[in-house]
């Protein structure tokens, strides 16, 4: 009778085990679990034409994001100043993103983005972060990256409640700019800042050498008719400067020009420079690399590797600006 007891009981033992508790858990779980969606699901989507691969692609933002701290910053930088890029990017991002409002892509309508940097925010894929930093390099900077992207997550610069433009460069030498004095319009956030943290960067400085003929060709000016006096003459003039020290508009022999202008038909770094005749020979010493305005990214490193955080770095390169959630 014991013998009979103990089979049934486990028998029973066993129909529990095998049938009941798996039919009430699958059940229970049809009941109660709420399927969890992926972050790529959940966040914001970005369509991005890649003038690379002349694709669009659809992206979550933050997948976007390290694409684009990637391409936009060194990826030795501190851990700090890539957090800092990471929202900066994500902010202007979050301006034209048609589906928060933005005004998309001012050169592909079919597109919130593109990759050029000309346009909107350089971009790179998981492909190329590969090829520029080799496969090893590539799972420690994307981690790296990763990080800087995750730990800002949904993080955006506003002034008054509303988006910034959040314009950067790689290195001011010295000193940021004013918006006015390189776009004529004065924007409250964009202000000039005193900035010592940036003279560790590769680009600092630079003298270059052009001769008259190479000068007349780039600025499409006649030189060869000029007389250069032994010191220099006045071949070249500054003729306005802004407070930080770069050209607004200069004259050339006979014709004037912006700054801009001549910075990019002679391909300088910035429009911070002198400009000297030596030798028959136009020699111009250039201070920074870029158009000087809004976040130093060389100086952002700079601020980190003195222990500044990503917010403190910000809120110094952008004025009355303050962190919120997207």
């Amino acid at each position: 009778m014991l013998v009979r007891r103990g089979v049934l009981f486990i028998f029973a033992l066993l129909v529990i085990v095998i049938i009941i508790i798996p039919t009430v858990l699958v059940r229970g779980c049809n009941l109660t679990t709420i399927p969890q969606q992926s972050s790529e699901q959940e966040e914001i989507r970005v369509k991005l034409y890649d003038i690379k691969t002349n694709q669009l692609y659809d992206l979550g933002l933050e997948e976007y994001i390290k694409g684009v701290v990637a391409a936009e910053m060194p990826a030795e930088f501190e851990l700090e100043a890539l957090k800092a890029q990471a929202v900066a990017a994500r902010t202007y991002a979050s301006k034209r993103i048609k589906s928060l409002g933005g005004t998309g892509s001012s050169k592909y309508p079919e597109a919130d983005l593109c990759s050029d940097p000309a346009v909107d925010q350089a971009w790179i894929s998981k492909t190329e972060m590969k090829q520029k930093w080799g496969v090893l390099g590539y799972y420690t900077y994307y981690a790296k990256i990763s990080k800087a992207v995750e730990e800002t997550r949904g993080e955006v610069i506003v002034y008054n409640g509303e988006l910034i433009d959040p314009v950067y460069h790689s290195t001011c030498g010295g000193a940021t700019e004013n918006s006015e004095d390189v776009w004529s319009t004065a924007v409250p956030y964009l202000r000039s800042v005193t900035c010592n943290y940036d003279q560790h960067s590769n680009r600092y400085s630079e003298t270059l050498e052009f001769s008259l003929a190479e000068v007349s060709k780039k600025t499409n000016t006649d030189l060869t008719a000029i007389t250069v006096a032994t010191n220099g003459g006045k071949l070249i003039q500054n003729l306005e400067v802004s407070p930080t020290g770069r050209v607004k508009t200069l004259k050339l022999a006979d014709k004037i020009f912006k700054g801009t202008d001549f910075r990019f038909a002679l391909g300088l770094r910035s429009t911070r420079f002198t400009a000297e005749i030596k030798n028959n020979k136009l020699v111009i010493t250039t201070k920074g690399y870029g158009h000087g305005v809004g976040m130093c990214q060389y100086g952002a490193d700079g601020m980190a590797k003195l222990g500044k955080n990503y917010k403190e770095i910000l809120t110094y390169y952008y004025t009355g600006v303050q962190l919120k959630k997207l």
